[in-house]
């Protein structure tokens, strides 16, 4: 199996200091708007999901998905703190399986797809998820996925149906949006 960041680990990258690297507005505003449902998988504390639940208003809803309970834990609390509690519902993955069927407009993984040991398997379970003309961003660390793996990742997704629409830049990140298109 994939290294899974232990969940006290989410405290050191889940931090106002992270904000200057990734702001989780910036990076999400060209995607995500009002009324949308969302999936943050790999969502650890909050740092993008609750950013989500702003963007996303009052009608719109966050999926966080995250295998430990501990990190959705923390992200609940952390939503209610900031007003965006009724907005974000927390789901706990299985090692093997997202275990999500509802539809989604968007779909976020960021520095959350390498840590999973079946990529193929959430590629074509979040492919699942989206509705068509839906777009999912992928955003991997260059310090944990070389160019040639995320080229691999790309691959793959491009076998579920999911193509590249634009290569965003993410500082110190390998990123794709990627769209599905049809049924």
């Amino acid at each position: 199996m994939a290294h899974v960041c232990p969940w006290w680990g989410g405290y050191f990258i889940d931090n106002r200091f992270r904000r200057l690297l990734h702001d989780p507005e910036s990076i999400l505003t060209p995607y995500v708007r009002e009324g949308m449902m969302v999936l943050d998988f790999g969502c650890g504390m909050g740092f993008f999901a609750i950013a989500m639940a702003h963007l996303v208003g009052r009608h719109g809803r966050v999926i966080a998905v995250d295998l430990q309970q501990q990190m959705l834990d923390v992200l609940a609390r952390r939503a209610e703190k900031t007003g965006v509690g009724d907005r974000v519902k927390t789901h706990r993955c299985e090692v093997d399986a997202l275990g999500l069927d509802h539809p989604v407009d968007f779909a976020l993984a960021f520095y959350a797809a390498h840590e999973v040991p079946d990529m193929r398997r959430l590629l074509h379970e979040i492919s699942a998820c989206l509705r068509s003309g839906s777009q999912f961003l992928l955003v991997e660390p260059i310090g944990h996925v070389t160019a040639k793996a995320f080229r691999e990742i790309l691959r793959l997704a491009a076998g579920e149906g999911l193509q590249v629409e634009a290569r965003p830049r993410v500082r110190l990140s390998h990123a794709a949006l990627l769209g599905k298109h049809g049924s």
